[in-house]
């Protein structure tokens, strides 16, 4: 889905009016044609005019199918988001509003691999009470439901969820609420992958991290017996690997898709949840061990450089993928690329 957004003094949100597919060099888009719907005002002062397109992307290379979309934006503390660093610093290249706040993206993917359907991460879901969500500040995205029917996949086709870890914005929408009471899997089909430390911290969570996991979300994972614990990284579906990191939250994992291209995708979740975060020093405040952060991050970028890994932001609300290249003051995000780019 395209939808543009033009960041100087106000976002442009869209509605579908019409659907058109168009086939270039063996890669199918998905082509709408767009209805203006609203004008939302977010920056006070004058940004740089960008105008962004973002769509949704459907490739076919060797034997994998992999697609992306965004579940929805959502808005969090600028400050928190990038803990000790000085907004001066953070501002030039994540701009926020008058209230501090940036906007941030709850991308997801979908990849078909052997006889296999794997979604990873489901973004918040819609649980919760409207207290709850006056808080997110949510606005745009495709919705997780409409966002893989729009994708061509119906709930029951999933066969694998990777949740990289179970703070709200991550799995909320893996579980709903079930008349007259109780709850339901969203995906009635697959196994739910979570980390076991992960799993081990949210059901007994720390005073730092009590808030992000919710029960609700969390519990019903086994009760229903959809759960899988990871306690090793390896191959989790064909193609497909996990990575295990503990600094942002124990057990985070960290899905590496290897695609029969040779090309090779990072989801980066929470490791580096925008290509800001590459910087070793810039790290989020909901660290729970952000000096175990700098290291996982350092000694990952070198295995991602000398790869040349391509990292698939969740977050960045900006810029989908990146490449890494090395520069005099570390490694970097070198080439911003959209998803369609950067894999083909």
């Amino acid at each position: 889905m395209f939808t543009l957004r033009v960041m100087e003094n106000f976002y442009c949100h869209f509605n579908f009016f019409s659907n058109h597919k168009l086939r270039l060099f063996g890669i199918r888009f998905n082509i709408f044609v767009l209805l203006f719907s609203r004008i939302k005002n977010y920056h006070t002062k004058r940004e740089p005019l960008q105008i962004i397109f973002v769509t949704n992307f459907v490739t076919n290379i060797g034997k994998m199918k992999i697609q992306s979309f965004n579940i929805c934006n959502f808005l969090v503390d600028g400050g928190a988001m990038f803990g000790v660093v000085p907004k001066i610093l953070w501002n030039r290249v994540y701009p926020a509003d008058e209230n501090n706040m940036i906007p941030l993206a709850l991308r997801s993917l979908v990849i078909e691999t052997g006889n296999r359907i794997v979604l990873i991460d489901t973004g918040i879901g819609d649980k919760q009470d409207e207290k709850f969500f006056s808080h997110t500040g949510m606005f745009g995205g495709e919705g997780l439901m409409s966002g893989l029917k729009n994708l061509g996949y119906k709930p029951e086709d999933i066969t694998d969820v990777i949740h990289t870890h179970l703070h709200y914005d991550h799995c909320g929408g893996g579980i709903a609420n079930a008349n007259p009471s109780g709850f339901r899997l969203v995906f009635p089909k697959a196994k739910y992958h979570v980390g076991k430390a992960q799993w081990e911290s949210a059901i007994n969570p720390n005073v730092r991290e009590a808030d992000s996991f919710l029960p609700e979300n969390i519990l019903p994972m086994r009760e229903l017996g959809a759960l899988n614990l990871i306690e090793k990284e390896g191959e989790i579906a064909p193609g497909i690997e996990v990575r295990i990191f503990n600094g942002h939250t124990k057990g985070q994992l960290v899905p590496i898709v290897h695609l029969p291209n040779g090309k090779t995708v990072v989801f980066a979740a929470d490791l580096f949840p925008t290509s800001a975060h590459i910087h070793l020093a810039w790290n989020m405040s909901y660290d729970v061990e952000p000096l175990i952060t700098m290291k996982e991050k350092e000694v990952f970028l070198n295995e991602a450089l000398e790869n040349s890994y391509i990292f698939f932001y969740q977050h960045d609300h900006i810029t989908e993928c990146s490449t890494l290249h090395q520069t005099p003051k570390g490694i970097r995000a070198k080439d911003k690329l959209m998803f369609n780019e950067a894999i083909s």
